[in-house]
């Protein structure tokens, strides 16, 4: 790693330690030239996500955009935000998971409606809402059949 100060390329690990749960190592370098000490941060490389939209354009994933919704799904419930960034944590980690560098929108939204299903059931609604483009109060009724059936299908 090159030294900030006097730009030799040698320097050696004074400490390591996790952070951001793990996902990322800080290390503290101590140059062997000048002496000085500097943080460094290693993280994972993160593959390039493409999201295909329904009018076939590419736009490249953005989970706070993913958050945004489910922050909007989720407005007015007694969900603490922790939870809500777990939850798009895990569903990024679930799309990076397969490895492919594209998914469909309409994958990606199948994939939120079957997270939130079991994370809270109105923002579940809501979002379903949102995505499938509800039309009238049949839509509604439909969508929560649904979801009494399969509650039932898990008790």
């Amino acid at each position: 790693m090159r030294c900030p100060y006097c730009g030799k390329a040698d320097s050696r690990v004074v400490d390591s330690r996790a952070a951001d749960e793990g996902a990322t190592i800080r290390r503290r370098r101590e140059c062997t030239g000048c002496g000085r000490r500097f943080t460094t941060y290693e993280v994972v490389e993160k593959v390039p996500l493409m999201v295909i939209k329904n009018d076939g354009r590419r736009e490249p994933f953005k989970q706070e955009k993913l958050l945004n919704g489910l922050i909007r799904s989720c407005e007015k419930r007694d969900i603490p935000m922790e939870r809500i960034v777990r939850l798009a944590n895990e569903i990024e980690r679930e799309v990076r998971n397969t490895m492919e560098r594209e998914i469909p929108s309409k994958k990606l939204g199948q994939l939120v409606m079957d997270h939130l299903r079991d994370f809270d059931e109105v923002a579940y609604i809501r979002f379903a809402s949102v995505y499938r483009k509800f039309a009238d109060i049949g839509n509604f009724i439909t969508e929560l059949d649904e979801l009494r059936e399969s509650k039932k299908k898990k008790d």
